[in-house]
């Protein structure tokens, strides 16, 4: 391990572009059935390697597995815990010009989670073979509830919303401390739907399924309160924030307003990613809700949309507006998102996923003189 610990002032979301190797044998193993699951493991083992290489190359102290054995960000963790099935329906969910594959997360018992889910091992590869911080992105307590329809609820006492909002709690809390026990420090959970509540039309959208969106927004904070609120001292939880990010499209927009306090005041969150790539994601003034402390906002003023680079001159000035709100002390950087929330990728290349790492990188030298400063 690295005698650096996070937080740090350069960071990244978590997911990476996936290697034509990758892609072709997942397709082999998972569609055309022509490998074994050791042979996909062995591609993808190889694979993360080179992701963690690069990831230290370019200077960052925490690394991920760039999920390279997962298909979405958050069904595979979903699908994995017990009570969990993902089926595949006609219709996907609808990103701006674009659809989801049509993958569902339906819940057919009682939620719990297992001792051997397969995230448990994916860090413990990664923690293996690197010698700086290994971080692991999981989806939040939210994305359970969001993003399963009511009707695919089929256990009667979750009928009632506060008692399935207590089962996911306590599903969660199970899994940082299994996560903590398997050596990690640095988890990371993306509470996209704190953004998604901020839209209008999701917003109304809950509202004709009868319910609350400033409700959900509170509740969604006590279930990542209470998973993470007994968790050991040492174990650092941060947490992400967008509004969609399919093959560099999105699914939300709006600002941060109507969920900023709870967010930073009732999450007991550490570390916050937050999308700024764009006007999608209102003004920095929900800064100001930031409690002064040890809390760091990393602001996604880096996109992983597109291949357009940014300047740090650009770069610096938004830090400057940000400072407006919210001590500086309290800052770090990272891109709005991660690079491939589903295995298929966001549309840009190796070479500027790269490039964008190192100006994340560079930009912490420039503001805040490195890294771990």
């Amino acid at each position: 391990m690295s005698e650096h610990t996070p937080p740090f002032r350069a960071d990244h979301v978590g997911s990476l572009l996936r290697s034509e190797n990758v892609k072709k044998a997942r397709k082999s193993f998972f569609e055309d059935k022509k490998i074994s699951a050791e042979e996909l493991a062995k591609v993808e083992d190889d694979a993360i390697r080179d992701l963690v290489k690069m990831q230290e190359e370019v200077g960052l102290q925490a690394v991920t597995d760039g999920e390279t054995r997962r298909s979405f960000w958050h069904y595979d963790f979903m699908g994995a815990l017990t009570g969990f099935e993902l089926e595949e329906r006609d219709d996907g969910i609808p990103f701006a010009g674009v659809k989801l594959r049509p993958i569902f997360p339906t819940i057919k018992s009682k939620l719990d989670f297992p001792a051997d889910h397969p995230h448990l091992d994916h860090f413990k590869y990664l923690a293996s073979i690197t010698s700086v911080t290994p971080k692991i992105s999981i989806p939040g307590p939210s994305c359970c509830h969001f993003r399963t329809a009511p009707a695919d609820i089929a256990p009667a006492e979750y009928a009632d919303p506060e008692v399935l909002m207590a089962d996911i709690a306590a599903t969660y809390k199970k899994a940082v401390q299994a996560f903590y026990d398997a050596g990690c420090r640095y988890l990371q959970m993306d509470d996209i739907f704190f953004a998604y509540l901020c839209d209008p039309k999701h917003r109304a959208a809950k509202k004709a399924q009868g319910q609350d969106p400033d409700w959900l927004i509170d509740r969604y904070a006590w279930m990542m309160h209470e998973a993470i609120k007994d968790r050991p001292s040492d174990m650092l939880i941060g947490m992400h924030m967008c509004r969609g990010n399919f093959r560099s499209t999105h699914a939300a927009e709006g600002a941060y307003d109507p969920a900023a306090d709870a967010i930073f005041n009732k999450t007991g969150v550490d570390i916050f990613f937050m999308e700024y790539d764009t006007e999608r994601a209102g003004g920095l003034e929900p800064l100001r809700l930031l409690a002064k402390g040890k809390q760091r906002v990393l602001p996604g003023f880096i996109t992983t949309k597109t291949n357009e680079m940014e300047s740090i001159d650009d770069l610096k000035k938004q830090f400057e507006e940000a400072g407006k709100y919210a001590d500086i002390d309290q800052l770090g950087i990272a891109p709005q998102c991660g690079f491939a929330s589903t295995e298929e990728g966001n549309n840009i290349s190796f070479d500027d996923q790269r490039r964008k790492l190192e100006l994340v990188v560079k930009t912490a030298d420039a503001i805040w003189g490195g890294v771990s400063a």
